[in-house]
C-alpha cells in the first residue's frame, strides 16, 4: 500500500496529481488549521497571457477554524461570475468544452463545505483522468487529532496498512526517514516535473491549476506528465 496525505486544494497543480497518480490511497487532511491566502479555496489560470486567481468566496474564515469547518458564500454569487472568466480565459482553448463542464459540475455541487468543494475538484479530476487512486478524509475519524504533525502521519500510515509513505519535495523538511523506517514505513518523494505545453502561442507559465493543463491538452497526453515523476528515497 502506498499513501498520501495532503490538505484539500482547489483545482491544484499538476505536481498535486502526480502525487495521487503514484500512490494507491490518497488521505484529504481536511480536519487541520485553515490557512488563509493559501490554496485550499484558489488557484491560478491563464487570463489575457498572464497568472490570475480563481477564487471561491469563504465565508467567515479564519485561521482559528478547521478547514472542514470553513463555508463558502451563496453558490448563486459567485458560481455565474467565476464560470464567465473561465470562459473569457480559455473559450478557445482546444478542450474548454469538457473542461468547463468538469469545473462547473465541481462547483455546482450543493455542499458549501470548502474542505469537500475543493476534495471534489481533486477526486473528479482524477475520475476525468481515469486514475484509480481511493480516497479518505480524515474528519472521517482516525481518532487521533490529539497527535501532530510526524506522529500522526505515521499512525494514519500504520491505520491505513501502508508500508510507503509518498509526500512532494517540501516534505523532505518536515520528515524523517530514520523516525518512519522505525515504523516500518518506507518514506519516499515525488520530484514534481511541470512540463511546458501551448498556451495560446504566448510565453509558457508553469505551475498554474491543473485546469490550464487540461485545457490545452488531450487526457492521454496528461496521462504523459503524470508518468514522468521520478520517485526517490
Amino acid at each position: 500500500m502506498r499513501l498520501a496525505i495532503m490538505q484539500p486544494y482547489l483545482f491544484p497543480y499538476l505536481g498535486y496529481f502526480q502525487l495521487a497518480a503514484s500512490v494507491d490511497r490518497f488521505v484529504v487532511y481536511d480536519d487541520v488549521t485553515f490557512i488563509k491566502n493559501g490554496w485550499i479555496n484558489r488557484n491560478r489560470i491563464l487570463l489575457a497571457s498572464a497568472p490570475h486567481y480563481l477564487t471561491v468566496p469563504l465565508a467567515g474564515a479564519s485561521s482559528s477554524r478547521r478547514i472542514d469547518e470553513v463555508r463558502t458564500q451563496p453558490r448563486e454569487r459567485w458560481l455565474g461570475k467565476l464560470l464567465e472568466q473561465l470562459r473569457h480565459a480559455y473559450g478557445r482553448a482546444p478542450q474548454y468544452v469538457p473542461v468547463s463542464r468538469l469545473v462547473e459540475q465541481v462547483l455546482s455541487d450543493s455542499t458549501d463545505s470548502i474542505a469537500r468543494l475543493a476534495a471534489k475538484s481533486v477526486i473528479d479530476t482524477c475520475a476525468y483522468l481515469g486514475l484509480e487512486t481511493t480516497f479518505v478524509t480524515t474528519s472521517t475519524g482516525y481518532g487521533n487529532e490529539a497527535l501532530r504533525s510526524e506522529a500522526r502521519v505515521i499512525d494514519i500510515c500504520a491505520r491505513e496498512h501502508a508500508g510507503t509513505y509518498v509526500n512532494l519535495p517540501g516534505g523532505r523538511a518536515l520528515y524523517d526517514a530514520g523516525t518512519f523506517a522505525a515504523a516500518s514505513i518506507d518514506l519516499e518523494f515525488v520530484d514534481t516535473a511541470l512540463p511546458a505545453y501551448p498556451q495560446f502561442g504566448a510565453p509558457f507559465v508553469p505551475g498554474l491549476s491543473i485546469i490550464d493543463v487540461l485545457m490545452f491538452n488531450h487526457v492521454e497526453s496528461v496521462h504523459a506528465m503524470l508518468s514522468r515523476e521520478a520517485i526517490t528515497a
